[in-house]
């Protein structure tokens, strides 16, 4: 019972290599413009906060799995490695993003509220490929013979 437990538990999960290691550590960020201030309303805006997004990400060996983005907020899927500084890579892309934006669009200035875009703070959620009841009972199975 076990082993089919085991097995089916490991063939749901798409797994990334390292050297030494093999994971799978996929993430759901959420950030919002301070004040939820609409100023994702306007398509070169959102193509901008995606382009800049992918180029940050590469930078910290970030893969972005997907990028939406309402009139004060964005969704990203992404993944990531034991190594990614997740604390570091969302203040950067944070800071990036919102230097990018206010530079090539000046006029957005006028929708914020002084000088800030984002909220200080943000959503950060980890996604799983099984559900957290396949995973306790797998855990909870363990030592049974």
């Amino acid at each position: 019972m076990l082993g089919i437990l085991y097995i089916q538990l490991l063939m749901k999960y798409s797994f990334d290599k390292g050297k030494h290691s093999v994971y799978s550590m996929r993430y759901h960020l959420v950030l919002v413009v301070k004040y939820r201030r609409k100023v994702f309303t306007d398509n070169n805006i959102i193509d901008e906060l995606k382009n800049r997004t992918r180029k940050i990400s590469e930078r910290f060996g970030v893969e972005i799995i997907s990028q939406e983005t309402d009139k004060d907020h964005t969704h990203i899927l992404f993944k990531a490695t034991p190594k990614t500084d997740l604390v570091k890579y969302i203040n950067s892309l944070k800071g990036g993003t919102s230097n990018a934006i206010r530079h090539r669009f000046p006029e957005i200035k006028k929708k914020l509220y002084g000088n800030a875009f984002w909220s200080p703070s943000y959503c950060l959620i980890t996604t799983g490929e099984v559900t957290l009841d396949q995973l306790i009972k797998y855990v909870e199975s363990q030592g049974e013979k």
